[in-house]
């Protein structure tokens, strides 16, 4: 791939774009006084060069890079607490000994283990979650943190969330109950645990209904945390946020 340079004033710019999508350009950047046009290698650049001679034009050739490396290469497998391993699909490697693998395609929807957020959920969903529990997952996004839930051993994970969008997502990733909607549409006391990783405004609002719902709430998404009618019991913190672990009953 290789790109051409232009310098233009901003009464040829609409005129200079429509050329270069003419000549099958795969891109344009458009910056102040500048125009970049991303080009494939077998477009003659002589012809461009000659053609777009009033723009000043240069040329830039960029390495041929393997995108889907690169890609696989920034979501590298992650040690979460005392069990979690964290891996994307593609990754081949063994689950280390006491380990429990945890797969999730990084960018599917909100709450994938690379960001801090999620991963302090996921360690306060080991330090919490025992055998046979009862666990609401609130936004449940990827639905990530419902799958944990259940390799730690809950009896029952219900998943939830307002995006139609994400709970089609979400089913794809896990076979957990899921439905559109929020923590209002359960019965009281039917969750030992509830995680939401959601922002600081939504866990403040919504308190009142987690602690209706649950005896123990997970709660993360900010960085700031929001003042609640209860002082969390635990706070962990990570590059900045941070997530609570509050008892209500």
């Amino acid at each position: 791939m290789f790109s051409i340079l232009l310098q233009i004033f901003e009464e040829d710019q609409d005129a200079v774009i429509a050329e270069l999508w003419e000549r099958g350009t795969t891109g344009v950047v458009e910056r102040q006084q500048t125009l970049e046009g991303f080009f494939d290698d077998g477009v003659d650049r002589a012809a461009l060069l000659r053609d777009l001679s009033a723009f000043s034009p240069e040329i830039v050739t960029y390495p041929e890079t393997d995108w889907v490396h690169r890609t696989e290469e920034s979501f590298p497998p992650q040690w979460i607490g005392n069990r979690f391993f964290l891996v994307p699909p593609w990754n081949g490697d063994a689950t280390p000994a006491g380990r429990i693998r945890l797969e999730i395609n990084p960018g599917l929807a909100c709450g994938t283990g690379w960001h801090p957020c999620t991963r302090m959920c996921l360690e306060a969903l080991e330090r919490t979650v025992r055998p046979g529990d009862r666990v609401l997952d609130v936004g449940a996004g990827s639905g990530i943190l419902s799958v944990a839930a259940g390799l730690l051993g809950a009896g029952l994970v219900v998943g939830c969330d307002i995006d139609p969008e994400a709970i089609c997502v979400a089913r794809e990733r896990t076979e957990k109950p899921l439905f559109i909607g929020s923590a209002d549409a359960v019965a009281p006391a039917a969750f030992d645990v509830l995680v939401a990783n959601i922002s600081a405004e939504a866990a403040r609002d919504l308190f009142p209904e987690f602690a209706r719902a649950a005896s123990l709430l997970i709660l993360s998404g900010f960085q700031a945390a929001p003042a609640l009618p209860r002082a969390p019991d635990t706070m962990l913190e990570s590059e900045g946020w941070e997530c609570l672990i509050v008892r209500v009953r």
